[in-house]
């Protein structure tokens, strides 16, 4: 199967301390570092998902404006 230009799949296994490592390929791509917080959001239909890690960002702007955004 033709992979479309910009979706990607990978692989991760669950450890015995319930972490898993994020394949290679994934954290270059996507500029994932060490020590990096990442979000995870969770929906028991459709699964895991993980944002850019940028929007952990953005959204902690969106609910807590600095007070010169709220003038």
């Amino acid at each position: 199967m033709k992979q479309p230009k910009g979706k990607y799949a990978w692989t991760a296994t669950v450890g015995e301390k319930g972490q898993i490592v994020i394949p290679k390929q994934a954290r270059e791509i996507f500029d994932i570092k060490p020590g990096d917080t990442l979000l995870l959001l969770g929906d028991e239909k459709r699964g895991i998902a993980i944002p850019p890690k940028n929007t952990l960002s953005h959204l902690y702007g969106v609910a807590f404006p600095s007070e010169e955004e709220d003038k």
